[in-house]
């Protein structure tokens, strides 16, 4: 079964590039049957989306600043949020911002046992990113697009470096769920990740996928098995052994 989605923009803290290429990586987690972008419209600073939401039959939803210093476009997009909730219509929701304020509405969906999927700049503040079950960064999105086009030069700087807490948070997850010999399936690996870090994505470190990114630490065992089920084959990883040093040379 498709999962039916909602896809929920604020207009004010999202940039309008590559709105075809945040559809698209939306659609493969489910069906986006209702795409909504707030703002106020009458401002000539959200003048580009305009021509992207037709293109992509996103509807528009007018929301006035009635008071100065409050944000009206949150309390639009919480107040729909919530009675798409209630319709029961949908299985998922991603809520497109990098603002904190939408921390609240993420976690409550998620405790109505929707799937939450979060989409944001890497400014994003960490409680929005946690709340989610899945936040992707924007930028490397527009760097995926880049990519497709020659004349354009990769961004560099949107690809971040493998680090040490990457590595012991991919060898934590690996032994939590590592068989008597050290072996776990790379599929399962890849969930608990996502479930510890809603923000872990191979394509933030320039990799298209988890295995690759694997590969290139050094850290981990690869093995391929065969699948009964499939001609695909099962992809198992398990953590390399240290080396103990030898008995010091007498001198």
């Amino acid at each position: 079964m498709n999962t039916n989605l909602a896809v929920l923009i604020d207009a004010d803290n999202i940039p309008p590039g590559n709105v075809k290429e945040m559809m698209e990586e939306i659609a493969k987690y489910g069906n986006p049957t209702i795409k909504r972008i707030y703002g106020d419209w009458t401002k000539p600073n959200l003048a580009k989306w305009k021509n992207l939401l037709l293109q992509n039959a996103i509807t528009p939803i007018q929301q006035y600043g009635y008071t100065s210093g409050k944000n009206a476009t949150d309390s639009a997009m919480i107040i729909d949020a919530m009675d798409i909730l209630y319709a029961q219509k949908v299985q998922g929701f991603c809520l497109v911002s990098s603002d904190s304020d939408f921390t609240r509405l993420a976690t409550r969906l998620r405790e109505a046992g929707l799937q939450v999927i979060g989409i944001g700049e890497k400014k994003t503040p960490d409680p929005f990113i946690v709340a989610c079950d899945k936040f992707i960064y924007l930028e490397i999105l527009k760097k995926q697009a880049d990519k497709k086009d020659d004349d354009k030069e990769e961004d560099k700087d949107a690809v971040d470096k493998i680090t040490r807490k990457e590595i012991k948070l991919i060898s934590s997850t690996i032994s939590d769920l590592s068989d008597d010999e050290g072996w776990a399936f790379l599929g399962d690996v890849g969930s608990l990740l996502q479930k510890k870090q809603p923000n872990f994505d191979s394509r933030n470190y320039g990799f298209e996928k988890l295995t690759p990114l694997i590969k290139s630490t050094g850290q981990f065992e690869i093995e391929q098995r065969e699948n009964p089920k499939s001609r695909n084959k099962l992809i198992f990883v398990k953590n390399k052994e240290k080396k103990k040093p030898g008995p010091k040379k007498k001198g």
